[in-house]
């Protein structure tokens, strides 16, 4: 198994907002895609932030194969980071990283 590992920092002022629109448009659009099997969405609670003002969370999405990353890599992923950096340009930072279950 392959997990896709986002992690976000978003400032606090709109973390409700960022979150909602997680849940009902970003993550179920990720989804729709077919390569993954399933989600999980955690908040960072240890260690805290260095700024304040910023709350971290982090999704991971589990496919069945490389082949399915990849797929999503180049068929999907452009077109729906390009549609959360425009929505929250400047309020926050994202890495992403790739796991393999063993």
């Amino acid at each position: 198994m392959i997990i896709y590992s986002v992690t976000v920092n978003i400032d606090k002022n709109i973390e409700e907002d960022w979150f909602k629109w997680m849940k009902e448009k970003h993550i179920p659009d990720v989804m729709k895609t077919g390569c993954f099997l399933e989600f999980r969405i955690t908040k960072l609670l240890e260690p805290a932030p260095y700024d304040e003002n910023t709350v971290t969370y982090n999704i991971q999405y589990t496919a069945d194969n490389l082949d399915e990353y990849n797929k999503y890599q180049m068929l999907f992923a452009p077109d729906l980071q390009k549609e959360h950096s425009e929505r929250y340009a400047g309020k926050f930072q994202a890495f992403r990283t790739l796991l393999e279950t063993v």
